[in-house]
């Protein structure tokens, strides 16, 4: 992960010799009001201190001219010292801002609270358009990119984002692949997403990756590789034209229940049954999915991997199994709370 470390030497470099400065002001001050004020040690820092700091609480012992003499060219060198130094940390303080120190500390707490979160390899087009997504979910999510450039739009744009190379094990790491319950290849190259994929799996064999693909060519490879998902943006947007001109009242149907379109709110979402909900063994036609919530059971995917396509009202719901409802979000949320809750 991209650590700046240039911008932050030079930073120490300046502190250390601000820090040096001062406290070199302090000795000298001090050890001439011991030799021309005959001032005790401690009085003698004592009064160096408020001196270059400008507290002004006057002489706390008598003073010869000798020692005022000295005190007149104290107060130059002294002051003027503490005013370059005070210059030199504001300057500190803005550099960090701007070189994203403060910003990247923020992000590296943020990543370390996140479990269960999703990571976006990649935030171009295809990226954005999964953080709108995610986002829209309410799903816990992070950015990585290569290009500070888009590492710092994502962050304009709200969202925890890091410019790093995900493809590098120590990345993913940081990123918290071991905690992650998704991860999102859309990096450039079907190459780069190839290599990201070998890399995640790796250190989480249980992660779910969801892939594009550029070359057609390069799907099996990808689904070798361990991707569980991939999408091919190119033909998926040939596939949305010809059917929006042969089929458009079902391509505004699809866009409107996945949120594509304004209108009226509707979801579609999975939910899964429990092993604690008092649906388990009843039939839709006794819960109130339909009844009271007013949602449409699409379909019903089986523990086992079937699929039921427009389950019948006494269809009999089992632990494990999902079902693929419509509507709108919050009748959806009040199925997620019941089908979750004991019985």
């Amino acid at each position: 992960m991209s650590r700046r470390a240039s911008p932050w030497a030079r930073i120490q470099k300046r502190l250390t010799g601000v820090a040096l400065a001062v406290a070199s002001v302090l000795v000298v001050g001090a050890w001439g009001y011991m030799v021309f004020g005959d001032f005790p040690a401690f009085e003698a820092f004592y009064m160096a201190l408020t001196t270059i700091t400008t507290v002004g609480y006057g002489e706390i012992l008598p003073m010869s001219k000798a020692a005022r003499a000295w005190n007149i060219g104290y107060v130059i060198v002294g002051v003027s010292t503490m005013i370059v130094s005070l210059g030199a940390l504001t300057q500190t303080v803005v550099e960090l801002e701007l070189s994203g120190y403060f910003a990247e500390r923020r992000n590296r707490g943020m990543i370390d609270r996140l479990a269960n979160h999703y990571i976006i390899c990649g935030f171009g087009r295809v990226g954005r358009a999964a953080a709108a997504e995610l986002d829209l979910s309410g799903a816990p999510f992070l950015i990585v990119d290569r290009s500070e450039e888009e590492t710092e739009r994502a962050m304009r744009m709200g969202y925890i984002a890091v410019a790093a190379d995900c493809t590098r094990d120590e990345s993913l790491r940081e990123l918290g692949i071991d905690r992650a319950a998704g991860l999102i290849a859309a990096l450039s190259t079907d190459a780069d997403n190839l290599y990201l994929i070998l890399t995640a799996k790796t250190l989480n064999a249980k992660v779910q990756v969801a892939a594009r693909v550029i070359e057609e060519e390069s799907e099996a490879k990808l689904k070798r590789a361990g991707a569980d998902i991939v999408y091919a943006p190119y033909a998926m947007a040939g596939h949305r034209l010809s059917q929006s001109l042969l089929r458009p009242h079902v391509k505004d149907f699809i866009d409107f229940t996945t949120g594509n379109t304004v209108g009226l709110d509707v979801r579609i979402e999975q939910v899964l049954v429990s092993g604690g909900s008092g649906f388990v063994s009843q039939s839709l036609r006794d819960t109130p999915i339909r009844r009271e919530l007013g949602l449409i059971v699409l379909a019903i995917r089986r523990a086992n991997g079937e699929m039921v396509f427009n389950p019948p009202a006494e269809c009999v719901l089992a632990a494990g199994d999902f079902l693929i409802v419509l509507g709108p979000p919050a009748q959806l949320r009040r199925l997620e709370d019941l089908l979750g809750s004991a019985a």
